[in-house]
C-alpha cells in the first residue's frame, strides 16, 4: 500500500526528539495511488498550533460534475471540505459556517484534481515522538477518511449542492441587469436558530413576496423561481419591535454571500458591493471627507479632512459611509437600532428648538435621495421611530409577524400629511479619493509577519490589533485572516505604492483574490477564507496607524 513507507518511517522515528518530526517536512509521501501527503509546517513543540499538511488528489472522479466556472469549483471545494471535516477525528479541516467561501483548506481544479490542507497536533505530549500513534492517525485513518469523505462522495449530492450554489451566484448576477438591488425567493428562512446558531429557525414563518414586488427568474438548474425583487433606490422596512424588520435587514447583508443549501437564505442575494452601515463609538477614522454629513467641528477642525482616534456615533457613521462609497459600494444597508440617531434625522420640533446654526450635522434623511440620483447609490432602511424617511421613500415595506407587506400607497398618505420639516442639506457632493501609504501599513512585529484573527472581532496585523467587530460582514475568523493578508499583500506587490488610490489598489487587489489563494497568501499556514473588497478596506481604515496623503478637493 501507497501509505506504508510514511507508516514505516513513523515508526522508526518513535521515542526520538520532538523536533525529529521535522524531517518529515516537504516530501509528497504516498497514502494510496494518486493521493500524496506533504508536511509543509511542522510543529515546533507539542503545544504548537496544529501542524500543517498538504493532501494533493489526482485522480478523481470529479471532472464529471463540469467545473469549468469558477463558481462551480469552489462549491465542490465547499461540499468536500464539510464532508472531510464531519467525522470525529484528529484532523482539523476549515469547512466553515454556512457561508460556501473560497477557502484556503479545499482547491478544486477543472480537471478535478484537488488539494486539501489540514491542521494535525503531530503527538509527543512528553517531548517525545509518538511515532506509532502518528503512523496510526496518518497512514490508516487519514486515507480512510480521504477514501470515504473526499474521493467515495456521492457525486448526485455533490452535484445537487454545486448546482444549487451556482443557481444562487447566476441570480446575484443578474440583479444589475433587472434594476434589483436585492431577491428574497418564496419560501427563504430568515430567522437564525439563535445569536450563535447560524442555521435557520425551526418553526420559523417562511417569507412570501408582497404580490407588487413579486418577480420570476430563470436560474440555470432550478428552472423558475419567484420572490420578492427589491429595485433600485431607497427603500424602507418597518413594523413593530420583534416583527422581523432587522432579521430581513441581516439576511439581506448576508446575502452577500452563497449559502449552503437549506440554511433557508440560499436564495436570498444582494449585489455583491452591498455594504452595512452602522455607528462605531470610538473608532479610529483616518483622514475622511465628511463634509456631506458635517458643516463645522468644534476647534476649527476640517471636516473636509476628519482624523480622530476616538470617533463619535455620528461622525463614526459618517466615515463608514464615505468609505463605502470610495471602495465602490452602491447599496448601503442601515438599521436604525445601531445608527446614530442624530445623524439619521432631526425632526420638526428639534428643528425649532435647535437653530440649525448651531448644528453641524447634516442628516441622512437629507442626503439619501441624492446618493442615489446623483452617485447610483441605493439604500434600504429600517426604521421602527424616524417617520420622516417616509418622505424620501421610494417604498416602504412592513414587517408583521414576519409577513411582508408593500404599504407604499399607505405611507405616501402619511407623508403626504406636512410635519413643518424642513431639509437640511442639499446635493451629496462627489467622494473624496484618499491614497493610502505603504509604509503605514506593515504586518511585521519583532521582525515576523504578524497576521491572523481572534474570532471576527479582532485582526492582529503587525504590532497592533485592529478592532473590526462592527465590520458585520465578517462572516468567520478565516476572512478576518483573508483581509489581513491582503494587505499585507497589496504590499508586497507593489499594488499599495503611495501612488494609486484606494480604489484603484482594491481593483488590483479583486484580481489577485480571484485567483488562487496560494498565489497571494504568500505561504501562510492560517486557515483563511477569501475576503470581498469592502472588508479588506474596513480592516485597513480601522488600523489605527495608517496614514493617508492629502489629495486635492473634487471638481463637481
Amino acid at each position: 500500500m501507497g501509505h506504508v513507507e510514511l507508516r514505516e518511517t513513523l515508526e522508526r522515528l518513535d521515542g526520538a526528539p520532538y523536533p525529529r518530526y521535522r524531517s518529515l517536512t516537504g516530501r509528497p509521501w504516498p497514502l494510496a495511488p494518486g493521493v500524496t501527503a506533504t508536511l509543509t509546517h511542522p510543529q515546533a513543540d507539542p503545544f504548537a498550533p496544529p501542524s500543517r499538511w498538504e493532501v494533493r488528489l489526482a485522480d478523481t472522479p470529479f471532472a464529471a460534475l463540469d467545473l469549468r466556472p469558477a463558481v462551480r469549483r469552489r462549491a465542490l471545494a465547499g461540499f468536500l471540505a464539510r464532508s472531510a471535516a464531519a467525522p470525529r477525528s484528529a484532523f482539523r479541516i476549515d469547512a466553515g459556517g454556512q457561508e460556501v467561501l473560497q477557502r484556503s483548506s479545499f482547491g478544486v481544479s477543472v480537471d478535478g484534481s484537488a488539494l486539501l490542507r489540514l491542521g494535525y497536533h503531530l503527538p509527543g505530549p512528553r517531548r517525545r515522538i509518538e511515532g506509532r500513534t502518528a503512523a496510526a492517525d496518518l497512514a490508516r485513518e487519514l486515507p480512510d477518511l480521504l477514501a470515504d469523505h473526499v474521493l467515495g462522495v456521492d457525486l448526485e449530492q455533490a452535484r445537487a449542492f454545486v448546482d444549487a450554489v451556482e443557481d444562487a451566484d447566476h441570480l446575484r448576477r443578474a440583479l444589475p441587469g433587472r434594476g434589483l438591488v436585492a431577491f428574497v425567493a418564496d419560501g427563504a428562512v430568515l430567522p437564525r436558530a439563535s445569536g450563535v446558531d447560524d442555521r435557520p429557525a425551526r418553526g420559523a414563518v417562511p417569507f412570501a413576496s408582497p404580490e407588487s414586488l413579486r418577480v420570476s427568474v430563470d436560474l440555470p438548474h432550478r428552472g423558475a423561481t419567484t420572490g420578492m425583487g427589491i429595485p433600485t433606490g431607497v427603500t424602507v422596512i418597518v413594523g413593530g419591535g420583534f416583527h422581523g424588520k432587522s432579521t430581513l435587514l441581516r439576511a439581506l447583508e448576508g446575502g452577500v454571500h452563497d449559502h449552503v443549501p437549506g440554511d433557508g437564505r440560499d436564495l436570498v442575494v444582494t449585489t455583491g458591493d452591498a455594504v452595512a452601515i452602522r455607528a462605531e463609538d470610538g473608532r479610529h477614522v483616518t483622514r475622511v471627507d465628511v463634509g456631506a454629513f458635517v458643516t463645522g467641528l468644534p476647534g476649527g477642525l476640517d471636516p473636509r479632512d476628519f482624523s480622530t482616534a476616538d470617533a463619535s456615533g455620528s461622525t463614526s457613521q459618517a466615515a463608514a459611509t464615505l468609505e463605502a462609497l470610495e471602495a465602490g459600494s452602491r447599496l448601503l444597508l442601515i438599521d436604525e437600532d445601531t445608527a446614530a440617531s442624530n445623524l439619521m434625522v432631526r425632526d420638526a420640533r428639534m428643528q425649532e428648538l435647535v437653530a440649525k446654526t448651531s448644528e453641524p450635522l447634516n442628516p441622512f434623511v437629507d442626503l439619501v435621495r441624492s446618493l442615489g440620483e446623483d452617485h447610483g447609490v441605493s439604500t434600504v432602511l429600517v426604521v421602527g421611530a424616524s417617520g420622516d424617511y417616509l418622505d424620501v421613500a421610494d417604498r416602504v415595506l412592513l414587517m408583521d409577524s414576519y409577513r411582508c407587506t408593500d404599504i407604499t400607497a399607505r405611507a405616501r398618505e402619511v407623508a403626504a400629511r406636512p410635519t413643518g420639516r424642513v431639509v437640511e442639506a442639499g446635493r451629496f457632493p462627489p467622494v473624496r479619493a484618499r491614497v493610502p501609504e505603504p509604509g503605514s501599513v506593515d504586518a511585521t512585529a519583532k521582525g515576523r509577519r504578524r497576521i491572523s484573527a481572534v474570532g471576527t472581532d479582532t485582526l492582529r496585523f503587525g504590532e497592533h490589533d485592529v478592532d473590526v467587530r462592527a465590520v458585520r460582514q465578517f462572516t468567520d475568523a478565516g476572512q478576518v485572516t483573508g483581509a489581513g493578508l491582503a494587505l499585507d499583500h497589496a504590499v508586497a506587490a507593489g499594488h499599495l505604492d503611495g501612488r494609486r488610490t484606494l480604489a484603484q489598489v482594491l481593483d488590483l487587489l479583486d484580481a489577485d483574490l480571484a485567483g488562487p489563494v496560494a498565489d497571494w497568501v504568500d505561504g501562510s499556514p492560517a486557515d483563511v477564507a477569501v475576503p470581498r473588497r469592502h472588508e479588506v478596506a474596513a480592516a485597513l481604515n480601522r488600523l489605527r496607524v495608517l496614514r493617508v496623503r492629502r489629495l486635492p478637493q473634487p471638481d463637481g
